[in-house]
């Protein structure tokens, strides 16, 4: 199971961290990724990290502002999100997925409840 947390209120400009926990040794063999999902539109994707931290995809909306991250030991990849704007307002969502095409989201067997993540101006 995962479970995602972190969401809140914050000011444009404001930084906030995601955490994308999950129960079971299965997480840390699988790329995690976020996507989110903005009202009335389909989930997109964020950011991803393969299963070892060796390699991290960005959206470009995100790149140079979100750092993903993983702690395989703790069985928790993280989304460090500074710079943020009122346009990242959104429910976040992680998920594992067993291929190599990361950005995808049907290419994820596995999600996590969403968080929510509003920006302000």
């Amino acid at each position: 199971q995962l479970q995602a947390c972190g969401g809140g209120l914050v000011q444009a400009g404001g930084s906030l961290r995601l955490s994308c926990e999950a129960s079971g040794r299965t997480f840390r063999r699988y790329a995690t990724g976020w996507f989110r999902q903005f009202p009335g539109k389909e989930r997109e994707f964020a950011a991803a990290i393969t299963w070892n931290g060796g390699m991290t995809y960005y959206a470009d909306s995100v790149k140079g502002r979100f750092t993903i991250s993983r702690d395989n030991a703790k069985g928790t990849v993280y989304l460090q999100m500074d710079g943020l704007k009122p346009e990242d307002t959104a429910v976040y969502y992680c998920a594992i997925t067993a291929t190599v095409t990361v950005t995808t989201a049907t290419n994820y067997a596995y999600w996590g409840q969403g968080t929510q993540v509003t920006v302000s101006s």
